[in-house]
């Protein structure tokens, strides 16, 4: 727990190990390890185990019977009124995005100090770079998370700043602030990947009230011979997060 609270619930508390544990890990892992890993007996945590399946919080997988994450947790996020309001806005909009650019694209959020693929149109060709739905990764080090940044109020910046230096992952502090100079200044990012080779990164802000609530990304893939060119999709971006932006406002 990060932080000391006037009330105790010890059930509640081994539940919540247990998911952020599970949240962290990339794969699966059994009773044994979960118990090592959280810090209490397999005793103390068993019946636990057993409701969190039985709610559909957690499968089992492999011949040992090892647990793993479902995505029961990441759909009730997505039941949240904004969440959901931004899903249902962007999605007609970056269906007719990859029509125009024949490339996929995704919607991203911030979580904490990282971003969120919340929604995916794939490419209406045969090649394309997806993005799985639930994919997560630094704030610092992916260009959405580098947009969503470059749209915020000072206050919000100041507060993702601390959680980024206080994580896991490193990252160079003026390097990343003079990206997001950039970015603000030209309203969009294209910047190659840092996760994969031959990908550029074309992300362009969503905004509300003049704050980024999401990014609309496309991982884009040169292809011979060029259709849509880099300048030509980032327009099309461009043109979507705009609309998106409006139709958030009604």
């Amino acid at each position: 727990m990060t932080k000391t609270t006037k009330y105790r619930a010890p059930a509640l508390d081994k539940g919540l190990d247990i998911l952020e544990l599970l949240a962290r890990t990339p794969g699966s892992l059994n009773l044994t390890e979960i118990a090592l890993g959280i810090g209490y007996s397999k005793s103390e945590i068993f019946r636990m185990l057993q409701v969190l399946e039985a709610r559909g919080y957690l499968v089992r997988e492999g011949n040992d019977g090892a647990y793993a994450l479902t995505n029961r947790l990441f759909l009730l996020g997505m039941e949240r009124p904004p969440i959901k309001g931004l899903t249902e806005a962007s999605l007609p909009v970056m269906h007719r995005l990859a029509e125009q650019i024949k490339q996929p694209c995704h919607l991203v959020v911030a979580s904490q100090d990282q971003i969120v693929v919340i929604a995916r149109v794939d490419a209406p060709s045969d090649i394309g770079f997806v993005v799985r739905v639930g994919h997560r990764r630094p704030l610092a080090h992916a260009t959405s998370g580098a947009v969503l940044f470059a749209f915020q109020g000072e206050e919000t910046q100041q507060r993702w700043l601390a959680l980024m230096e206080a994580g896991e992952e490193r990252f160079k502090r003026k390097p990343f602030l003079a990206t997001v100079e950039q970015i603000r200044e030209q309203g969009y990012a294209a910047l190659p990947s840092e996760a994969v080779d031959a990908v550029t990164d074309l992300s362009a802000p969503i905004l509300q009230d003049g704050h980024a609530v999401g990014t609309l990304t496309i991982p884009f893939v040169e292809r011979h011979p060029v259709t849509v060119s880099v300048k030509q999709a980032i327009q099309h971006l461009r043109d979507a997060a705009k609309d998106i932006s409006a139709a958030l406002l009604h």
